[in-house]
């Protein structure tokens, strides 16, 4: 009771700013009081406003308040002090609601601070004192406060539970020896801790050499990253260098046909003009000579006319043929011919080492194995064809793509479907491990996931595809869509009427088979196979859908370029129709 009336002072005499016992108490106007400290670095914040408030009640005050020190208040905190208001227990103390609450104290619990394995219960900081100071608790084990304590109490005979049965691996109580537990393998608790506290030892120095091994290959990756880098921009560097010394050689030719042609039109020009030239000379003559006869010629005179008649000079015969005969040339038209003779062959030289230009490029393939994890699916195919092994360090290759030609080298790239139930139309049952789907009448209990579809009975495989890989599906009733996609297809588009996903429509009822990328309808020759080989080049840009019977019949081929990382889809054409990835291995 003592306590509590101490503890209820304490609060009276307790700064509301700083939660602690005044200092020097001060009472401003409407009658609240605080340390004068804390009231005037209140104020000393609010001094822009030119208004002063209390803390509590929001009162103002203008001017502010003078502070003096309340001597009544003073006396009393310097009383309690004295009758050891320091003892009781600060707030922060009691135990809140996620706090370990001490099992003896009564009335206002306390934070425990430690919790008693012997004695199963827990204790905070003043009633804990007695496992320090008795002798009789010198073999209790002290832990951090645990609210799990119970559970080391045998449900079935209330006694604590220091006994491991190794044949049922659970912790039981001396009890339990004598009743269900009487002829199986027992140690003691502590004794199968500490051998568990072995293996779990070793299996950190396991995790933490795997990591110092995974660190390492991530530098490597780092370096093979550099490299990539490196490589690409002395690539481009040279590949510049190199079309612009093209650029220039043609512009070189181009210079010179264009300074020959000049040359050429130079030279013939002044010719023809040279010609000209004599030609109109002889013509201003021969005028001359004509405006002299025609005087003659209208003399009356006849002696005259006959006397001056002998003196006329004869006319020469022309320098040049009476006719100047053009040959029918084109002039430079073959010129133009040529240039254009040697363009068409510079593009045919183009398209002929164009496409080894980019399958170099696209053959440049850094192929990484990645080491097991938890999540072993997320293993690339390849890797895991490579028979790849828990500290197996990372390798680095370059990598030819060859499409393959018989079904056993297909079957080099054999990728194992499994389908994502996230994904799934709520009318597709999936069994055989999520490798079939069935279109039914009736919805399926999925839960509700922003991955699934809603529109359309599709399905996409948990497995992302950015390697050369092949799978295969089969299929019973009346049709079926096989399909690639990226993942953030829209869930309510087909497959095939976007540019994110490329279909094969296989249909019993046309007989036909058909392509759909971007809304685009392509018909496809060969026939309705109930089994759809599908091959992937990601890297490559190659897609192919096979009719896969006694012998592989290459349906459609896809050249593109893909952008993201793709995954495998089907949608059963109607219900009770099936669709299954095959298991090749």
């Amino acid at each position: 009771m003592e306590q509590r009336v101490v503890q209820l002072n304490r609060d009276k005499v307790s700064c509301s700013i700083c939660l602690d016992l005044l200092k020097d108490p001060v009472t401003i106007p409407c009658g609240h009081s605080y340390c004068m400290n804390c009231i005037k670095d209140h104020w000393d914040g609010e001094d822009e406003r030119r208004i002063h408030s209390c803390p509590q009640c929001r009162k103002e005050f203008i001017p502010k308040p003078v502070l003096g020190k309340n001597i009544i208040l003073a006396s009393l905190v310097e009383d309690l002090e004295k009758t050891g208001l320091q003892a009781a227990p600060a707030d922060h103390c009691y135990a809140g609601p996620e706090d370990v609450v001490c099992d003896v104290c009564t009335g206002r619990k306390m934070k425990a601070v430690k919790s008693c394995l012997v004695c199963l219960i827990s204790y905070c900081e003043n009633h804990l004192q007695p496992h320090y100071e008795s002798p009789a608790f010198k073999k209790h084990k002290l832990v951090n406060p645990s609210k799990n304590l119970h559970q080391n109490i045998c449900f079935h005979h209330d006694e604590v539970m220091k006994i491991f049965c190794r044949t049922d691996q659970q912790c039981i109580c001396y009890l339990c020896l004598m009743d269900g537990h009487k002829d199986h393998e027992t140690v003691p608790a502590a004794a199968e801790r500490a051998e568990k506290q072995k293996k779990l030892q070793e299996s950190r120095q396991q995790i933490h050499q795997r990591i110092q091994d995974q660190e390492k290959d991530v530098k490597l990756l780092q370096q093979e990253v550099e490299a990539i880098n490196v490589s690409a921009d002395e690539a481009v560097e040279d590949s510049e260098k190199i079309f612009t010394e093209l650029i220039h050689l043609l512009q070189e030719r181009s210079s010179d046909v264009k300074q020959q042609i000049r040359s050429q039109q130079e030279t013939e020009v002044s010719r023809v003009k040279d010609v000209q030239e004599k030609l109109e000379q002889e013509i201003t003559e021969l005028k001359r000579k004509d405006a002299e006869l025609e005087q003659l010629s209208h003399t009356e005179d006849h002696n005259q006319f006959l006397l001056n008649y002998p003196s006329l000079p004869a006319l020469s015969e022309s320098t040049h043929s009476s006719s100047i005969n053009i040959r029918p040339l084109r002039h430079f038209e073959d010129v133009t011919a040529a240039v254009s003779e040697l363009r068409e062959k510079l593009q045919d030289v183009l398209k002929e080492t164009w496409r080894n230009i980019e399958l170099a490029i696209s053959e440049v393939d850094v192929l990484l194995s990645e080491p097991k994890s938890t999540a072993e699916h997320f293993l690339p195919p390849i890797a895991r064809k490579s028979g790849y092994t828990l500290g197996m360090p990372f390798f680095l290759n370059l990598h030819l793509t060859n499409e393959p030609k018989t079904r056993a080298e297909f079957l080099k790239y054999f990728q194992k479907i499994t389908l994502d139930s996230n994904t799934a139309h709520k009318k597709l049952l999936l069994s055989e491990g999520n490798r079939k789907a069935t279109l039914q009448n009736q919805q399926q209990s999925y839960p509700d996931h922003p991955d699934r579809f809603t529109n359309r009975f599709q399905v996409l495989s948990r497995e992302s595809l950015t390697e050369r890989c092949y799978w295969e599906v089969e299929w019973r009733g009346g049709g079926v869509v096989v399909a690639v996609s990226y993942k953030d297809i829209s869930r309510a588009e087909a497959f095939g009427s976007n540019d994110k996903s490329w279909s094969l429509y296989c249909t019993t009822e046309k007989k036909r088979n058909q392509l759909y990328h971007n809304k685009v309808q392509t018909p496809v020759s060969g026939p309705v196979s109930s089994r759809i080989g599908v091959y992937l080049d990601h890297r490559a840009g190659i897609l192919c859908f096979y009719s896969v019977c006694e012998t592989m019949t290459l349906l459609h081929r896809v050249q593109t370029r893909f952008t993201q990382p793709l995954h495998a889809g089907v949608e059963p054409y109607s219900h009770g129709d099936t669709t299954e990835f095959i298991d090749l291995k």
